[in-house]
């Protein structure tokens, strides 16, 4: 971790050279963060409840996945940048350096303009948590950060493991942002507005609905209206550690399989 924040903090001061630009860049990433909430007010502003959810409950699905994923991100969304690395022998040159090679790839272009992202989604999530009527125990108080938490790792294994598809295809880049992006895309709702089929696909094939899913269930104190057992919304934190070990499975397997650029 200290080697990423000496790296990631080198990455930062290069970017901070040019002050007007990076100001300019995380306040786009700002505006369409803010675009995408926008929408998601003017829909259920207008539309009054989707799937048994209102406005605020929403925000609050909005908020949990908004926040994870672009914390992911921020922290490990280069990795889906390898099949680039390796096809123009990068990755070779990381395989000798002194420093793990998925640390690389993680922090390589890291720019703190993705902080644009992430304001706009923690505001979303302070604004729905303020303005439901649940009761805060200490321990849904502490369930909060534990549930972004989990989120955000779950997140970011996904990331890893959709990069690793790079090792067998270079060009599958754009299969493995079909599930990092679109999969944020999805769990930004509601997973009731989907169906049951999705919810299913959701939880027991891509996690995703550990993200935001369940744990809004669980703030929310409401039974799932898809029908899926109860004890999901507590296995968070368990789903995060075990596809975490999934992920440095397969990159520790990819890592067995590559056979360098050759250039």
């Amino acid at each position: 971790m200290a080697t990423y924040v000496r790296l990631a903090w080198a990455w930062t001061r290069a970017l901070a050279q040019y002050p007007a630009s990076l100001a300019m860049l995380t306040a786009a990433q700002a505006v369409a963060t803010v675009g995408e909430l926008a929408a998601l007010v003017f829909l259920f502003g207008h539309a009054g409840r989707l799937g048994g959810f209102g406005l605020h409950e929403a925000l609050l699905v909005y908020g949990l996945a908004g926040l994870a994923f672009t914390l992911a991100d921020l922290l490990m969304g280069s990795v889906e940048r390898l099949g680039e690395h390796i096809r123009t022998g990068a990755f070779d040159v990381m395989l000798v350096r002194p420093v793990p090679a998925l640390l690389q790839v993680a922090v390589e272009e890291f720019s703190p303009r993705r902080l644009g992202k992430v304001v706009p989604c923690a505001a979303a999530l302070g604004w729905a948590l303020a303005a439901l009527p649940a009761e805060w125990t200490p321990l849904r108080a502490a369930a909060v950060p534990v549930l972004v938490a989990s989120g955000t790792v779950i997140c970011c294994s996904v990331w890893v493991i959709g990069a690793c598809l790079q090792f067998v295809a270079l060009d599958a880049r754009e299969a493995a942002n079909a599930v990092t992006y679109g999969g944020q895309a999805m769990a930004q709702y509601p997973l009731a507005v989907y169906g049951r089929d999705v919810a299913r696909a959701a939880t027991y094939v891509v996690p995703l609905a550990f993200v935001s899913w369940q744990p809004a269930l669980y703030l929310l104190e409401r039974p799932d209206p898809l029908g899926m057992p109860e004890w999901l919304r507590f296995a968070p934190p368990a789903v995060a550690a075990l596809l975490a070990l999934v992920a440095a499975a397969v990159w520790r397997a990819g890592l067995r399989r590559y056979r360098s650029t050759g250039s």
